[in-house]
């Protein structure tokens, strides 16, 4: 299958979980969750949110590099056109918080 690979800067501890904006030149993407740095719960917590964001099962979020670090890389399985799509509307965006019980809302 093919993937999409994603630079985002996760920010570990923040008071609600979302995806949007943007980081830095080149751009990553940002990627707040509510889990803290600690035994990977962050990463999990990355994958889970980014899949949600692309409208994805969390499978399909791989990590690529930066385990324990704030940038990373991510690879996103799925249809390329599609996924470069949304990563293009969450970068442009800005912070899309993320609600489990509003499942369009990641609708543009």
């Amino acid at each position: 299958m093919a993937f999409l690979t994603v630079a985002v800067r996760a920010k570990p501890g923040a008071s609600r979980t979302g995806v949007g904006g943007s980081y830095g030149e080149p751009p990553q993407l940002i990627v707040r969750v509510n889990a803290p740095a600690v035994d990977g719960r962050a990463n999990e917590a990355v994958r889970a949110a980014v899949a949600e964001a692309f409208g994805i099962t969390q499978s399909n979020v791989e990590l690529a590099i930066g385990e324990s670090a704030r940038s990373k890389v991510l690879r996103i399985h799925g249809d390329i056109t599609r996924l470069a799509a949304r990563l293009q509307e969450l970068l442009v965006v800005g912070a899309v918080t993320l609600q489990p019980d509003q499942p369009d809302l990641f609708e543009l």
